[in-house]
């Protein structure tokens, strides 16, 4: 009886151990965030109030740009990093759309090229003076019209040179060659306006959300649809690809309206992998994947925190690491390229708070605390540099390639080597799929009446340039010609 009794104890503790959490050793789990000093921080910035679900800022290793508040048209600021401090009122704008800018990006491989989005219907492309902006900037280098509505997402190819995806209101992304200066495709899968996109690590396939509320991923060079989720208890909003893992990540929000996270197979959307539920507040969740640290960052629009995870390849999948708190509301956040990071703070990600209400912008570096001073190997793995895998043709062709790494120890090195060649526009059809874009679109609502009439005025004025040059030209050539009849003939 005294065996049978000892042995039902020691079952009952194996049982109660084996439901205790299994500790879990991670170099990541005391990452702290550390927000920017006030001299450190950029004040004095009228933060545009559009309330539009975009981050509304773009970070390099060089700029900080800004998404403003401006009457009439849409501008943006781009400040050197290292001008910190109060910026004052009049200081430079880009200031060539008619319309609100509703999103700006970095191109990835030219650190002073930037691609803007508006109300007005266009996508423009933007060269950067070296050492910024000394006055207003309104011509654009290249202005592409495709789209019949307006234009609420761009998004840079991760591995080709000038390739370049934009969605607009009509339900449209196009792709964008911008050697040529001409969409070179067009995808037409989506019901309603596109929420969000994302490439995974190579390029070669496209992750949307959309507010038909499904999750798509197309391969963008065909246009086809490889898998479908139609989110009936997880209303997506934010998709994001967790590097090379062949997984996704959506933000969105149950059937109770409470926000929540979803982790999928890119291969089986039939069902998430996991479901997790995070809070009952209504800001939308923007994630934020670090492929090096295997991290993911969920930030609130409204929250002033940001909850950090890290992410497995066996179940639980997620593991929750800590949070950062604030009691400063973010509208939106930019984030710093692994190149641009100070390694030597072991810094592994840097967010640019949008702070609406003080105009401020606050950077805050994810830091992990280590006492060595030296460079830590084993937190900065090689990670995507500063230079393209592909140009558009090999791309387009078919070609996919991973990124070229590069390593963080010897400190980011400028790479000169290419330049935006902006090409000559001669073409004045855009046809894409048969179909010429440029055609006249009948306008539905009274703001599309507008943008093309702004669009329109824009194309008069180009017209206009084109004859006075043309006229100047003619006039030379007469005084040449006048010249040539009047000189003495030589004998």
């Amino acid at each position: 009886m005294r065996d049978l009794h000892k042995s039902e104890v020691l079952g009952s503790k194996r049982g109660l151990m084996s439901w205790r959490p299994q500790y879990r050793s991670s170099k990541f789990r005391n990452v702290y965030g550390k927000a920017a000093s006030r001299e450190h921080c950029f004040d004095g910035i009228p933060i545009t109030k559009n309330v539009h679900d975009n981050h509304f800022c773009a970070v390099n290793a060089r700029y900080l740009a800004i998404v403003t508040e401006s009457a009439g048209g849409g501008s943006f600021l781009v400040i050197p990093l290292e001008q910190t401090g109060r910026i004052e009122p009049n200081y430079p704008k880009i200031c060539g759309h008619q319309g609100n800018v509703l999103d700006i990006k970095w191109n990835p491989f030219i650190e002073n090229i930037i691609a803007s989005c508006s109300e007005d219907t266009s996508v423009r492309i933007w060269e950067i003076p070296e050492g910024g902006l000394k006055r207003n900037m309104t011509e654009a280098v290249l202005e592409l019209y495709g789209h019949s509505r307006r234009v609420g997402l761009v998004e840079w190819h991760p591995t080709t040179n000038n390739i370049l995806l934009s969605a607009g209101y009509d339900y449209k992304v196009m792709i964008w060659n911008l050697d040529i200066g001409e969409p070179v495709k067009m995808i037409d899968c989506h019901t309603d306006v596109i929420l969000c996109m994302s490439f995974n690590t190579d390029g070669s396939l496209l992750a949307t959300t959309c507010k038909d509320k499904r999750l798509r991923v197309v391969e963008p060079r065909s246009g086809r649809v490889l898998q479908e989720a139609s989110c009936k208890n997880h209303r997506v909003n934010r998709v994001v690809f967790l590097g090379s893992t062949k997984r996704l990540l959506t933000t969105g929000v149950s059937r109770w309206n409470t926000r929540q996270i979803a982790l999928w197979d890119q291969e089986d959307l039939s069902m998430p992998l996991i479901e997790e539920e995070i809070d009952g507040l209504s800001g939308l969740l923007f994630p934020f994947y670090d492929a090096d640290t295997h991290m993911l960052y969920l930030a609130g629009k409204g929250d002033g925190n940001i909850r950090y995870y890290e992410i497995g390849s066996e179940k639980p999948y997620l593991s929750y690491l800590m949070e950062f708190r604030s009691p400063a509301p973010q509208k939106g956040l930019g984030v710093m390229p692994k190149h641009g990071l100070d390694v030597s703070a072991c810094e592994v990600f840097r967010f640019y708070k949008l702070i609406t209400l003080k105009g401020l912008i606050e950077p805050i570096s994810m830091i992990v605390p280590r006492r060595s001073e030296t460079y830590q190997e084993d937190i900065y793995p090689m990670t995507p540099g500063t230079e393209p895998a592909l140009t558009p043709d090999e791309w387009l062709s078919g070609v996919n390639r991973d990124p070229i790494l590069m390593s963080l120890k010897e400190g980011y090195k400028r790479n000169a080597k290419i330049v935006f060649k902006a090409p000559v526009r001669e073409k004045k059809s855009v046809v894409v799929n048969g179909i010429d874009l440029l055609e006249n679109v009948p306008p539905r609502t009274e703001n599309e009446l507008l943008r093309v009439f702004f669009r329109q005025q824009d194309e008069i004025r180009r017209l206009k340039d084109e004859l006075s040059q043309k006229d100047i030209q003619v006039r030379q050539l007469q005084l040449e010609l006048k010249n040539l009849r009047n000189s003495p003939k030589n004998n």
